[in-house]
């Protein structure tokens, strides 16, 4: 492969960042023009239009009537630090993690909330735990998509359906992008920068009707930040799923996520968004398939996700280095792709295994994609005939 030239065509958005990740096609900041800027979020027009934001999530999403959408701080990290500090404690928690993020929430549970009643279930990366011996009497906590990963779990098939615990979901990378079945879903949370393209800040948190039960009969024993607080005197605080955010909002964040919104809803909604990653994990799939040098970090196409494509270089000389020469070596791909103004931040998360991680959610043209396959393969052989020359 050292012969490959250097290709001449070169894709027309390098963005293929995991998050935040690409702007939707036709993007323009032209189209945040109308912000509502400079004067209370809490004032009428400010107010409609977080509103608005709540309201078409909901719809975009096919979310359950009874089902609430609410805007909170601090991005997915937020929203889910809320829901854990708020909801977790009254039984005990099964809590799976085959990623980072994932990992990160069983440090909480067991160090910072400090739960007596903990079983995980963890996995490595490629890999998803055994969900069969999930226990649905308890409260399970879980991520739909390993972000950092690229496993996801299968459908909601696993969930028990009579289950007398919450489920509670990290579903950030898989919003917008997988099918995920709201009916086994008790709390959800997600950012606007995942999928959608959006900007950082706000996390967005579903609850089901069981989940406000939750809230609304169980008081944790820990004190609250004022920022997690969902409740006041035991009655859900409904401002939250109404527009009234917990802490200030950037309105131009605001209006740049509806600007996703609209856009998502032009090119036909849910179905679309998830077809459109289906389509683009495939031209990735595709490529490996024949590439020979690179491979799925997932090994189970059934759990490979549409959105975070997780590669490793599987080339046989590459693997007879040591793994910090083979970390070196995935990391001198990226970093000569992005010198190249060919693909920005597509290296392995920092505590993932070594290797690539593309972003091929919606807001990713297919185009793209494809023109970045050659460039893969050459940047490969390139830092290939330059590793072997300098041994």
């Amino acid at each position: 492969m050292t012969d490959i030239k250097r290709p001449a065509v070169q894709p027309d958005d390098p963005r293929f960042s995991s998050g935040p990740c690409a702007k939707h096609p036709g993007w323009s900041i032209q189209n945040l023009l109308n912000a509502d800027l400079g004067y209370s979020h809490r004032a009428a027009a400010g107010k409609a239009r977080l509103r608005e934001a709540i309201d078409r999530t909901h719809t975009l999403l096919k979310l359950p009537d009874d089902y609430r959408v609410g805007i909170m701080p601090a991005s997915d990290t937020g929203a889910f630090e809320a829901a854990m500090w708020t909801m977790l404690g009254a039984r005990g928690v099964d809590v799976l993690a085959w990623e980072s993020f994932g990992k990160g929430w069983v440090t909480d549970i067991l160090k910072q909330l400090q739960l007596s009643d903990v079983r995980t279930y963890e996995a490595d990366y490629g890999e998803l735990p055994n969900l069969d011996t999930v226990d649905f009497a308890r409260d399970v906590v879980f991520t739909w998509n390993g972000t950092t990963s690229g496993v996801r779990v299968p459908n909601g098939d696993w969930i028990a359906e009579d289950r007398k615990g919450l489920t509670l979901c990290d579903a950030t990378s898989a919003a917008f992008a997988q099918d995920i079945d709201w009916s086994k879903i008790d709390v959800a949370t997600f950012s606007w920068q995942k999928v959608l393209g959006g900007e950082a800040q706000h996390g967005m948190l579903v609850l089901s009707p069981r989940a406000v039960e939750r809230l609304e009969s169980y008081t944790p024993t820990w004190p609250l930040p004022k920022i997690f607080r969902l409740t006041k005197d035991g009655k859900l605080i409904d401002g939250i799923f109404k527009g009234a955010t917990i802490n200030t909002p950037s309105m131009l964040c605001v209006e740049d996520y509806l600007d996703a919104l609209t856009w998502a809803e032009g090119i036909g909604g849910l179905a679309s968004l998830i077809e459109r990653a289906d389509a683009n994990a495939k031209v990735i799939a595709d490529w490996v398939e024949q590439a020979g040098w690179i491979q799925h970090l997932a090994t189970n196409p059934d759990t490979r996700s549409n959105t975070s494509v997780c590669l490793k270089v599987v080339d046989p000389d590459i693997l007879r280095r040591t793994p910090e020469e083979q970390a070196a070596f995935s990391k001198s791909l990226a970093t000569r792709l992005a010198n190249e103004g060919v693909a920005f931040d597509i290296g392995a998360y920092r505590n993932a295994p070594a290797g690539l991680r593309i972003w091929c959610g919606s807001t990713v043209e297919r185009a793209n994609l494809e023109a970045l396959l050659p460039w893969l393969d050459w940047a490969f052989a390139t830092e290939k005939a330059a590793l072997t020359h300098s041994s």
